[in-house]
């Protein structure tokens, strides 16, 4: 929020501090689309004593909400518009010579805010796991637990390239502005031709980068004010979404299904890159009431409170979920038929308690996600990257394989070679430690 205000300063103060120049929407969206999936997780958990299932597999028709509530491309439209302004802030302030430094400097800023208080959440999970499975647990909604905490950490891994790539990426869009987003985007296309019409094996991951790379593109765009008419925009990518669902291979949801041959989701389909399209427009009209909202001096003290523990709480809110649903079987309260009348009489109750553990939790692990200052001049970027990529590929395996059968030697398909959990714990920890180390 600014160099002079000290790091123990209170939300009003931080708040006041804001300079003027700040794009305050920016804060808002990015805080409404993480409170969102939060919200979307929680409500979309079918537990059952036999299990965790999808509420939109129970009732497809409510599928059709993914296309608003499917909010993560608005977070990474907004990753791309804070890392344009972030590495240009570097650039300017930088010492004479290289601008390797710079990248060091730019990511250790960039990640760590992400990577110490996701290394905390791997740390206490992974000695939780081994604790539980060493004394002979691990079935039932326990396992279910040891499986599932560990998705939403794909988000991370993707967010880590998205980060690693700005510095590249950003001198493409400098150079052919519009051109390079539709660089990536026609990349996209080309990799869904050759996964549906050719059947060729595992090029679809590549739109793990593509897709979500593309949308990162946007927020450069938007950075330099080059959204100049995000209506048609949003028009063109809901028309174009639709199309696909409608002629095409891709499914309905834009989120995962358990179940089905094909996501839009994992991997990214074009579909949901136009799905992205039309949610960048929208929020995009939707600026000039937005920004007025923000103004207000309580709503912008929210927003920055919010900020300050999103991470954190994206972290650990299916922690919470889960342990409402587990003191729930406890103390013996019935978990309705998911969907019934009495199933959504309780689901007030329910995101209430999920809220509470959730705050708890922040509480506990919140110290861990304050930012750390960018030192142009410091470090080393080949380390930084190495470091980086090491946190992508573990913190990407580490969602997929899950604690569940850690001492039996559980492993899941990252992208073409199969990693177990303790080998994407290294991973992610390895090259955590390569990027504190690279700032130093």
């Amino acid at each position: 929020m600014g160099s002079s205000v000290r790091a123990g300063s209170s939300v009003r103060e931080l708040a006041g501090a804001t300079p003027a120049t700040r794009d305050r929407y920016i804060d808002l969206l990015r805080v409404a689309s993480l409170g969102t999936v939060v919200l979307g997780h929680w409500l979309m958990a079918a537990v059952t004593t036999d299990g965790v299932g999808n509420l939109l597999a129970v009732v497809p028709g409510l599928q059709l909400l993914t296309w608003v509530l499917q909010i993560m491309p608005v977070f990474f439209f907004v990753g791309g518009f804070s890392h344009a302004l972030s590495y240009r802030s570097l650039l300017r302030r930088r010492p004479e010579g290289s601008t390797d430094s710079v990248y060091s400097a730019f990511l250790r800023a960039r990640l760590q805010r992400l990577l110490r208080p996701t290394v905390v959440f791997i740390l206490v999970w992974g000695a939780a796991a081994l604790i539980v499975q060493l004394l002979g647990g691990g079935g039932g909604l326990t396992g279910v637990t040891l499986r599932l905490v560990t998705q939403p950490l794909w988000f991370i891994g993707i967010y880590l390239a998205m980060v690693a790539f700005t510095p590249p990426l950003l001198k493409l869009h400098e150079r052919y502005g519009w051109g390079a987003f539709a660089a990536l985007a026609g990349a996209a296309v080309a990799v869904d031709i050759l996964r549906f019409a050719a059947s060729v094996p595992y090029v679809s991951f590549l739109n793990f980068a593509f897709v979500w790379l593309a949308v990162h593109q946007l927020g450069f765009l938007r950075a330099d004010g080059r959204i100049r008419r995000p209506a048609p925009l949003a028009g063109a990518g809901l028309v174009t979404a639709a199309a696909l669902v409608a002629l095409g291979p891709y499914p309905l949801s834009m989120v995962g299904m358990p179940g089905e041959k094909v996501s839009n989701m994992a991997p990214p389909t074009l579909a949901l890159l136009c799905h992205g399209l039309w949610l960048v427009g929208a929020v995009e009209v939707l600026r000039g009431p937005g920004a007025r909202l923000v103004a207000r001096p309580r709503v912008w003290r929210t927003v920055v409170a919010a900020n300050g523990m999103a991470m954190t709480a994206f972290l650990w809110h299916l922690t919470a979920m889960l342990g409402v649903y587990g003191a729930m079987l406890a103390l013996g309260v019935p978990l309705p038929e998911p969907a019934s009348g009495a199933w959504w009489a309780q689901v007030p109750l329910r995101l209430a308690a999920a809220v509470v553990v959730t705050a708890g939790l922040v509480a506990v692990f919140r110290t861990f996600e304050r930012p750390v200052s960018a030192v142009p001049g410091k470090g080393s970027g080949p380390v930084s990257a190495l470091g980086a990529t090491l946190c992508l590929l573990g913190v990407l395996g580490l969602s997929m394989v899950g604690f569940g059968g850690l001492l039996e030697g559980h492993t899941a398909l990252l992208i073409a070679v199969r990693v177990s959990a303790p080998a994407a714990v290294a991973m992610a920890l390895g090259g955590w430690l390569l990027v504190e180390r690279a700032g130093r």
